[in-house]
């Protein structure tokens, strides 16, 4: 074995073999009867054998003590699963949180044990799971890290893992070159993405020529927008809209200060059609909330999207006051909160955490500022990013050869220092 050797470390559970889910979380099989390891596992565990690594379970059991399962079926789980897959080998933890010990994962010792043991570069290596403390105790041994989104009912890695994925797979593939499937140099397909595009703009022609592209799930606009695009009745511009757009989500704001002139226009937007969404801003101008205005209009059935909202302390406020009702949107302004220095993603990622627990309510990316942010967005679990017209025209530049990009603004150069006649 190379003295410098990379591995992929492997969660048992989830990732080697099934996991059994009750109510949206994930536990071990109890016995031999009850493991289940999809047919295709093996052929990926040794695909990732043939290109080098080493390929190492990493597995917690604290079933053993808290005394649900005896060590001997642990054993014999581990057993089956590593001869099944052909593991190289695999390392358990037995412990609780309680027994404090530097095997069970967050913590790294099962990841550093393999390397001294085989003599493993971590920072060359891999840790693949589907649960947070996967990815947290890869991050700790300095892996990069992959994670398989299951959608389970508990929290998700924070930071976000390297790369998330929907299945073993698609992570097989990113580690073996860097992509994943229907990828281009590094980046996902825009037809595999999971985040829905939502266009945002105020040009009704603009908005019916996106909602020709099936990419494009839904419309947002603000009063901003619409004073920019020259829109002088507010009330025609949204009608006419909603007849042209009728079966897709569209959200229109309000745009009064006081919050019985806010539920009066709510009232009325909302009577444009089943599909509109009326946007309330998380506070007024005086920083008053709006959260019992929120409230009260979604227990009267309103399909809200409650906007202008840039803290966690905000999106908790909003689910709590969104809970229960119809469909509604919590649009969370990261490109606003980059422009402060900050970066947005960890954010995004915690927001997705609260909303989850809030069924009827789904996170939207807004204000981005870049291509980038729609993959960022996917990537953190949003449900929505909205995405102006000449940005979404970017979509067709996703995976275009970078030396091709370099030759054409080389190209663009030159052309315009012609154009200019420019000489020294």
């Amino acid at each position: 074995m190379s003295a410098r050797a990379r591995a992929v470390f492997l969660d048992r559970d989830g990732v080697l073999n099934e996991a059994l889910v009750r109510e949206g979380r994930p536990h071990p099989p109890a016995s031999l009867d009850e493991l289940r390891i999809s047919a295709n596992v093996p052929g990926l565990v040794a695909r990732l054998r043939a290109a080098g690594f080493l390929v190492i379970g990493v597995t917690n059991q604290p079933d053993v003590a808290r005394g649900s399962q005896a060590r001997d079926i642990a054993d014999a789980l581990s057993h089956a699963v590593g001869r099944t897959t052909s593991l190289d080998a695999l390392l358990a933890c037995y412990h609780d949180d309680a027994d404090a010990c530097g095997c069970r994962k967050p913590a790294p010792g099962l990841l550093e044990a393999a390397a001294a043991r085989y003599g493993i570069d971590l920072s060359g290596s891999f840790m693949v799971g589907d649960r947070w403390r996967d990815i947290e105790a890869g991050r700790r041994a300095g892996c990069r890290t992959l994670f398989l989104d299951y959608d389970y009912q508990e929290k998700k890695p924070m930071p976000p893992a390297d790369a998330t994925v929907r299945s073993f797979e698609e992570g097989v593939t990113w580690i073996l070159g860097g992509e994943s499937p229907g990828s281009r140099d590094g980046t996902v397909d825009p037809q595999a993405l999971r985040v829905k595009l939502f266009a945002d703009g105020a040009d009704k022609a603009g908005m019916v020529q996106m909602y020709r592209n099936p990419l494009i799930k839904g419309f947002t606009t603000n009063p901003t927008l619409m004073r920019k695009a020259g829109v002088t009745d507010y009330a025609a511009f949204a009608r006419e809209t909603v007849a042209a757009i009728p079966d897709r989500p569209i959200s229109f704001e309000v745009f009064s200060d006081e919050f019985d002139e806010m539920e009066r226009q709510a009232k009325i937007i909302s009577s444009w059609g089943d599909h509109v969404y009326v946007k309330i801003p998380v506070t007024n101008t005086k920083c008053e909330s709006s959260m019992p205005l929120v409230s009260s209009l979604s227990q009267a059935g309103v399909r809200l999207n409650v906007t202008a909202v840039m803290t966690l302390i905000q999106v908790r406020d909003v689910c709590e006051a969104l809970s229960g009702g119809p469909p509604s949107v919590v649009s969370v302004f990261a490109g606003r909160i980059a422009d402060t220095g900050r970066d947005p993603v960890p954010l995004m990622a915690a927001a997705r955490e609260l909303t989850r627990m809030t069924p009827n309510v789904e996170l939207l990316w807004a204000s981005p500022r870049e291509l980038l942010n729609v993959f960022q967005a996917d990537a953190a679990g949003c449900d929505i990013i909205t995405v102006p017209n000449d940005t979404l025209e970017k979509l067709g530049l996703v995976g275009r050869d970078l030396g091709q990009r370099s030759l054409e603004t080389v190209q663009m150069f030159r052309a315009d220092a012609v154009e200019a006649g420019y000489s020294l």
